[in-house]
């Protein structure tokens, strides 16, 4: 068995530290979200805290970790005897990768044996594994939408339910939550993001002489863990023993009236939604005085409490920035300080004043700018100072779209809701042969296929003979997330102030809509004499806003550069991930400048994608009192169809989708 990293050997991270701390002291808090860059040390952090956290008392032989003195009346693997022996193990910390099955998760019956037998004969999965432990998710933003929902379920219950037509099973599954993840890698589903008692934001940090630390432990533990290990032992007994005394203080902990009118006071100035923020903070202040060895709960516990349990519950979309107006949460809790009496002001080292609104985020939607068009350069284009290249217009407020879709069934290689694909959820549409483990039986058709054997098997009495040939698996029928590629023209004639402004609004809202819908993006731009890719294919929709936010606009138009960039970005994309189908998102008004024909050189590279039958929307940008349509003539190239900046909005495109699939018709026939 390797050597964990020791957890008090970890350098700086004070918060990501204390929040695990909290949570080993009081698991009722909810459980830690650690969003940081790569290479951070949050996994090692969270390995690290299982060492710390106290032995469990189980009931010997059961699979399920039921408490000896509170054993579960349910567990698969009961009834146990209350006042049977116990025996005490290390609490366990257990990883659900992300590529996990849903058995995997949750475990499965062995469908065969019930029907044929009419036993349960279960094998436990990770939840039960996990039960009076650590349940660890790394790149938890990662994890399919069907394993999240089951997560959600779990921690909510506090128990797991497994069910195969009729046949159910459930145990308990409280564990301690503890998510890691880079938000370069795409955001949480919030309702994922609100179970999460508390979050943590991690850097690297930028002092040399920290630096210089980790790396020195780091290869110190390299060389020789159990030594490594061996120099910490005295701090790791010592933080055990508090985390002990701590549990043993907790139920003495007092949480006045005061405290409790900060803490609803807070949430309700941070205007944070429904009522677990307070909940959690509460846990979280009680728990903190308790690891400070105090019996009562101090202001500066409560701020402490919100700069963990907050930030996260401030987002509104996914292109807000977490985070805690400081001063702000200083003026509400003097405000309140002197309520119900018993409770301290607040730390007055700590910073004060102010009070406001947060400043709006540079990574966020901003208003539209009014600032005036700029004077035409060549080939009538506006363009800026500095070789034709502009400030980057602030883009319009996001608004809500309906749903663009990729036509025809998919195989469902990615998790989402865009598309329509084969997937393990989603309505029954028929059965087969199960190709490997069954996961999800069609029972009329399993019966169906046993049916004209029963008597050549001997079957004698009510019960039906099955065998592993009479299986059938459900096919399913759901959605899948796509890979959504934008391309954006940010050329002269595009670059009017207003206009790009309104453009970026509408690429924001398609964005948007690709994070609920659990899309890849991409974002290529063309401008000048070249197309770049601004943005590769990733999950994260917030790194293409900002890269969005900062786009520069001017020159000339190479159209046809930009979508030989995408189609090469496409064939890229297919080798690495094959089965995740893509959409192309086109954003111009179909002028092409520069080199010798350029508007047949874009209906060339525009037939490169209606060969390869890519979905496609053209986001026609032309306006003015005249209007050439060049934007329409390039979608029929594409095989696609064109929308305006108008159509785009929810109540003026309720046809598009229909006409996404009637350029696909018509480009099959």
């Amino acid at each position: 068995m390797t050597t964990p990293f020791p957890f008090t050997a970890v350098v700086g991270q004070d918060d990501l530290r204390l929040a695990l701390l909290l949570n080993a002291v009081s698991p009722a808090v909810g459980g830690v979200l650690v969003r940081g860059e790569k290479g951070t040390a949050k996994s090692t952090a969270v390995r690290a805290l299982s060492a710390l956290m106290p032995e469990v008392p189980v009931v010997p032989g059961c699979r399920f970790s039921c408490d000896p003195g509170a054993p579960d009346p349910a567990c698969p693997d009961g009834p146990h005897d209350e006042a049977g022996a116990g025996t005490r193990r290390p609490a366990r910390m257990v990883e659900l990768p992300v590529g996990a099955s849903e058995d995997r998760l949750v475990g499965a019956l062995d469908i065969e044996r019930a029907l044929a037998e009419g036993v349960k004969a279960f094998e436990p999965g990770l939840l039960a594994d996990a039960h009076r432990g650590i349940l660890y998710v790394d790149e938890v933003n990662l994890l399919h939408d069907h394993l999240v929902d089951l997560l959600l379920d779990a921690a909510a219950m506090g128990a797991s339910y497994v069910e195969r037509e009729g046949v159910s099973v459930r145990h308990a599954a409280r564990f301690l939550l503890v998510g890691t993840m880079n938000p370069e890698e795409g955001e949480l589903r919030p309702q994922l993001l609100d179970r999460f008692g508390l979050t943590v934001e991690v850097a690297a940090s930028r002092e040399p002489d920290q630096r210089v630390e980790v790396v020195r432990r780091r290869l110190a533990y390299d060389d020789d863990p159990g030594a490594f290990a061996a120099r910490w032992a005295d701090e790791e007994r010592a933080v055990r023993r508090r985390i002990v005394a701590a549990r043993e203080l907790l139920p003495s902990v007092r949480l006045g009236d005061g405290a409790l009118r900060q803490i609803a006071a807070t949430c309700a100035a941070f205007e944070v939604d429904g009522m677990r923020a307070d909940i959690v903070m509460a846990r979280t202040a009680t728990a903190l005085a308790a690891w400070a060895g105090r019996t009562d709960v101090l202001a500066e516990d409560v701020r402490q409490a919100a700069l963990l349990a907050l930030p996260h519950r401030r987002r509104r979309n996914p292109f807000d920035a977490p985070g805690l107006d400081e001063d702000k949460l200083d003026e509400t809790l003097e405000e309140f300080s002197g309520d119900g009496g018993g409770d301290e002001d607040p730390d007055p080292d700590g910073p004060g004043g102010g009070g406001g609104q947060p400043p709006p985020s540079d990574d966020g939607p901003r208003g539209g700018d009014t600032a005036a068009r700029p004077e035409a350069g060549e080939d009538g284009e506006p363009q800026g100072s500095g070789a034709g290249e502009q400030t980057p217009a602030r883009a319009s407020e996001p608004f809500r779209t309906k749903a663009l879709s990729v036509p025809g069934v998919g195989e469902g290689g990615a998790a989402g809701r865009r598309s329509r694909a084969r997937t393990e959820h989603g309505r029954t549409t028929g059965a087969r042969r199960p190709r490997g483990t069954l996961t999800k039986l069609h029972l009329a058709a399993t019966v169906q296929a046993a049916a004209p054997h029963q008597r050549a098997r001997g079957r004698s009495g009510r019960g039906l003979v099955v065998r592993r040939d009479d299986l059938r698996q459900a096919v399913r029928e759901g959605r899948e997330g796509n890979l959504v590629l934008f391309v954006v023209d940010a050329s002269g004639s595009m670059a009017a102030r207003q206009r790009m402004g309104a453009v970026k609004g509408a690429v924001l809202s398609l964005l948007l809509d690709a994070y609920q819908r659990r899309d890849k993006v991409g974002l290529v731009t063309f401008r000048g004499s070249a197309a770049d890719v601004a943005l590769p294919p990733t999950s994260s929709v917030d790194a293409a806003a900002a890269r969005l936010e900062s786009l520069p606009t001017g020159g000339r138009t190479p159209l046809a550069a930009g979508l030989l960039r995408a189609h090469e970005v496409l064939r890229v994309e297919r080798l690495r991930d094959p089965a995740r189908r893509a959409l192309v998102v086109l954003v111009t008004d179909g002028r092409a400048t520069g080199g010798p024909e350029p508007v047949a050189l874009a209906g060339r590279a525009a037939r490169l994608f209606a060969a390869d039958q890519v979905a496609s929307v053209v986001v026609d940008c032309e306006s003015g009192p005249v209007r050439l349509g060049l934007a329409g003539q390039l979608a029929g190239e594409l095989g696609g169809t064109a929308v305006t900046l108008d159509e785009l909005r929810a109540d003026s495109i309720a046809g598009l989708v229909r006409d996404v699939q009637g350029g696909t018709k018509r480009r099959a026939a």
